[in-house]
């Protein structure tokens, strides 16, 4: 796919689409994890539980907010391609054009921390429920 960090405009706006139904993907998740810690809320009342409840809660939030970042730079990353392939339209599908490997592996690594705040949280909830 890849050709000294160059690639096909077409492979660059199919990840953005897989990465953009990845992260709404994550924030439906978010808002079914938070109802579920509502109900943690109302069968616990002990510090230590409401404390795992507002750490999951916080973590939830900031999550939230990365992936708003990130859509973002996706959807800026799609205007710039749209933008060269309007620009090109002859050379489109015989042109490489600048990978993303920044926003690639920003989404690598938020993949991987929030899989292991879903681990956690999963953890925390086979202990509560």
């Amino acid at each position: 796919m890849e050709k000294n960090n160059h690639i096909y405009l077409s492979d660059l706006h199919f990840e953005n689409s897989q990465w953009l139904s990845e992260l709404k993907f994550w924030k439906d998740e978010i808002v079914t994890f938070n109802h579920r810690l509502g109900e943690v809320v109302m069968r616990y009342s002990s510090q230590e539980i409401r404390a795992k409840i507002e750490h999951f809660h916080n973590q939830f939030i900031v999550h939230s907010e990365v992936i708003d970042t990130l859509k973002k730079s996706i959807k800026q990353n799609e205007k710039e391609i749209a933008n060269f392939a309007a620009a090109h339209t002859i050379a489109v599908d015989h042109v490489h054009f600048k990978d993303h490997t920044g926003l690639r592996e920003e989404m690598e690594t938020q993949r991987s921390i929030y899989g292991e705040l879903k681990n956690e949280y999963f953890k925390f909830l086979s202990k509560t429920m």
